[in-house]
């Protein structure tokens, strides 16, 4: 399988990195407005509604990334769960039960 990308289009480890990139400006960015709101600059208060937000849109995005790029990843390797297909493996456990199946018929 060939994935190609078209020009001026980011393959999706870049998309995936700058987009923990922006979720750790947000997260942040809400760290420092907490900190300023508990030294008592009760005015930035207003500001934390929209910076939750961002954070939960660039939280989203980046989980719906991984999950993607974690998808992709075993689509193009072959893994189901945590393990790659044995093709080999199965052809002799295949083989196996076969030559249990014709040493136990009669005769």
């Amino acid at each position: 399988m060939t994935i190609k990308f078209s020009a001026g289009e980011q393959a999706p480890a870049d998309v995936l990195a700058t987009t923990e990139s922006a979720l750790q400006d947000a997260t942040e960015r809400l760290s420092r407005l907490i900190d300023r709101i508990r030294a008592g600059h009760f005015q930035d208060a207003k500001l934390a509604p929209e910076t939750v937000k961002e954070l939960n849109r660039a939280l989203q995005v980046v989980i719906i990334g991984k999950r993607d790029a974690e998808l992709l990843r075993k689509h193009v390797t072959g893994t189901v769960g945590a393990r790659a297909l044995d093709f080999h493996a199965a052809r002799d456990e295949i083989g196996r039960r076969l030559a249990r199946l014709r040493d136990a018929e009669p005769g």
